[in-house]
């Protein structure tokens, strides 16, 4: 009798731009795995601390606030969701405002402790953190997408790939991702690009960096469906079926 796969994590980590959450979902979706945006996360963390008043460039005020809002993330790769006390934020959470301040708000190390620790517990399949819709479905395991996967929250991960792009690249597919206003040209958008790795490379906590024994895959060339089919070929070595 053949036995199903055990259940497989995949950390799937790199800066903005490099096509991680098109990625991650593409493969949790044809792979019949859950997927997990962390990034996410940390947007509706940083903006319930703008809706409520919370000084984002006051470390101290951003810690004492951290363990406040609830956090829901829905883990089904055809609908991504995020809830904030019981309020969707899946467009508020991708205004300039949110993008500005959100290195700001997940450096400070209360913040990435308590999201860190949300992150684990819906990786591990059990319900804290996770929309209920999620919890009960079958699954043989997560992709998780973010900047300190494969380093800090899952180390032990089955599989962990690092994307790459050069900063052109990465600047024309965030452009065409961003709303209204933030739909900024080229140069502005590289240079905030930029500026963003040099703060999420250079913090103290968790910084963005590639795990030693993850496999880096330059997306700057590739279709999308050359990454995700490069992906999946990865999770499907590490995980034969039994």
């Amino acid at each position: 009798m053949q036995t199903a796969p055990a259940p497989v994590i995949v950390a799937i980590d790199g800066p903005s731009g490099t096509g991680k959450s098109s990625t991650s979902k593409a493969v949790a979706a044809e792979l019949g795995l859950r997927y997990l945006d962390t990034g996410a996360q940390y947007r509706a963390i940083t903006w319930w601390m703008l809706s409520n008043g919370i000084d984002v460039a006051d470390p101290t005020a951003v810690a004492a606030a951290a363990g406040k809002p609830v956090i829901v993330s829905g883990t089904d790769p055809a609908r991504s969701t995020i809830m904030v006390d019981g309020a969707d934020a899946a467009g508020p959470i991708r205004t300039q405002e949110v993008t500005a301040a959100v290195s700001a708000v997940s450096a400070v190390a209360e913040v990435r402790g308590r999201i860190t620790e949300l992150q684990r517990s819906i990786a591990a399949g059990t319900a804290e953190g996770t929309d209920p819709a999620d919890v009960a479905a079958p699954s043989r395991g997560i992709v998780v997408e973010g900047r300190d996967i494969g380093t800090t929250v899952l180390p032990d991960a089955d599989l962990k790939v690092f994307l790459t792009a050069s900063p052109e690249a990465r600047a024309a597919r965030r452009s065409g991702e961003l709303r209204g206003k933030d739909s900024a040209d080229l140069a502005t958008t590289r240079a905030a690009l930029l500026k963003r790795d040099a703060a999420d490379s250079g913090r103290k906590a968790s910084p963005l960096k590639k795990a030693d024994d993850a496999v880096e895959v330059d997306t700057t060339e590739l279709t999308l469906e050359q990454v995700v089919e490069c992906v999946v070929t990865l999770v499907r070595e590490q995980q034969p079926a039994g």
